[in-house]
């Protein structure tokens, strides 16, 4: 069978108007003669609905009956799609997670799937059927529904594509593909045709919206390509497919910035081993998640300053337990809540010498002060005065030619 995974976004089955494009846009597909599985994401505002209720219900809601009630906005818009596709003549219907089942491991809120159960779903294509199944769900082994984490549909339908051996899986979202940066901050902004699954998974994980970064690397894991493309206009969209069918003569391939980021310094540490340990074992015990770190030499009386950033959120939680950390001595503790991170991302910097001199400089021209600097093999990020986000992408974006 020829298999397409059609996924649909919250903001694609926003609208019950929006819903019936959605219907038309997989009518097309299996008058091209694809057998189609769908996934869909719940309508948008539904799962942020769903958690607000939760929160005013108690402080403390319990974690398995939190994934039975975020996951109902999933039902309903499956109800809906598979409803407006029998009313123009095709058969379907919706398939919850536990019907399937699509089986997960781990812990509630952020489970992963590890198998689906193909055969209902093969006897329901073959029979003409196009199944819609919701997304962002499983079920354990104790029969309790679990959830994948906020954007986990988009993991349902890339193990759709893996376990069904599907062609395609395609991605339906609000923009038109992956972009070299945001286009709300910079209109220069180009649609990217191919990108590898390392570069989407270093854009994603620096900011860019458009998929999570767990959906992508379940993706680059079980090597399934996909297509990532607008349900409200008809154009190509963005290829996230293996570095080797690449071919292209741009170093940098895209550019990230935050606007949530806080910087944290400790001035007057004592050098010692395990400082830097004893810094960050709390804030990893009280799940904060600390990003770029850097550290200075130590001076004639053996005093170091430790540099790191974490999210603006979590600042006031940061703080307060830096303070309360009895086993660290320093003189200062600086924050600095206006600063955002620039980061460029892209393959091709692995064989180009002088990239990082020509991002350097580029900021130096633009008057540009550097704060922190972190690198990957295909990322470069620094920390720069928030107020000049705009300023830095336009001259990068310039710099490495991603504005034609």
């Amino acid at each position: 069978m020829k298999i397409v995974v059609l996924k649909f976004g919250g903001t694609s089955v926003g609208t019950t108007e929006r819903i019936k494009k959605v219907a038309n846009i997989i009518a097309g597909y299996a008058k091209k003669g694809f057998k189609v599985i769908v996934v869909s994401s719940a309508m948008s505002g539904a799962t942020n609905d769903l958690i607000k209720k939760s929160r005013d219900i108690s402080n403390d809601f319990n974690s398995s009956e939190y994934d039975v009630l975020v996951s109902a906005g999933e039902q309903i818009s499956c109800a809906l799609i598979s409803g407006r596709l029998n009313h123009i003549g095709y058969k379907s219907r919706s398939w919850m997670s536990w019907q399937i089942p699509i089986l997960t491991k781990g812990e509630y809120c952020s489970s992963r799937i590890s198998k689906i159960n193909k055969k209902k779903i093969i006897d329901y294509l073959k029979s003409g059927g196009i199944p819609v199944i919701t997304g962002f769900q499983g079920v354990n082994n104790d029969s309790r529904i679990t959830t994948l984490g906020r954007g986990g549909s988009d993991a349902s339908a890339i193990m759709c594509a893996k376990f069904f051996n599907a062609k395609k899986c395609i991605i339906f979202t609000d923009v038109e593909g992956v972009y070299t940066t945001d286009p709300n901050n910079l209109k220069k902004a180009k649609k990217i045709k191919v990108i590898s699954y390392e570069e989407m998974l270093e854009m994603a994980s620096l900011g860019a919206k458009v998929m999570q970064p767990n959906s992508i690397q379940d993706a680059r894991l079980n090597r399934v390509e996909i297509d990532v493309k607008s349900s409200f206009v008809n154009k190509k969209g963005t290829l996230i497919t293996k570095r080797k069918n690449i071919l292209r003569n741009r170093t940098i391939t895209g550019l990230t910035s935050t606007k949530n980021d806080a910087k944290l310094t400790l001035v007057g540490v004592k050098d010692k081993p395990g400082v830097a340990a004893s810094v960050f074992r709390p804030l990893s015990q009280n799940q904060i998640n600390v990003d770029m770190v850097v550290q200075t030499s130590s001076t004639q009386n053996r005093e170091t300053d430790i540099t790191f950033t974490v999210k603006s959120d979590e600042l006031s939680k940061t703080i307060r337990l830096v303070k309360q950390n009895k086993k660290i001595k320093y003189r200062d503790l600086i924050v600095n809540k206006d600063v955002s991170k620039i980061s460029i991302i892209g393959v091709g910097m692995i064989t180009t010498p002088g990239v990082t001199y020509r991002m350097f400089q580029t900021l130096a021209n633009k008057r540009i002060n550097i704060l922190v600097i972190s690198t990957s093999e295909i990322k470069i990020s620094v920390l720069i005065n928030k107020k000049n986000i705009k300023k830095a992408l336009a001259a990068l974006h310039k710099e490495f030619k991603l504005n034609s």
